[in-house]
């Protein structure tokens, strides 16, 4: 039962990330979503700081660092 809460909070979390950070060069779709949230997460996980905010929060901060840093590496490809 937690790896679908896991994919649940995943998914809420990368929605929000992607609403809270829009871009052209976002990753689309509901799986890429979804990684990016957990993804988020697991970044969250490394900061202490963020990670005494709570589960959806943790996982939205952390996953708003990975868009910028997905932001940062496609644009360098890009050029």
């Amino acid at each position: 039962m937690s790896i679908i809460w896991t994919i649940i909070v995943g998914f809420i979390a990368g929605v929000i990330a992607k609403f809270i950070m829009p871009g052209s060069n976002e990753p689309q779709g509901f799986i890429l979503t979804t990684i990016l949230g957990i993804v988020g997460a697991i970044v969250a996980g490394y900061i202490p700081v963020v990670n005494s905010f709570g589960p959806i929060i943790s996982s939205v901060i952390g996953a708003i660092v990975v868009l910028f840093v997905w932001g940062i590496i496609a644009k360098n490809k890009a050029a």
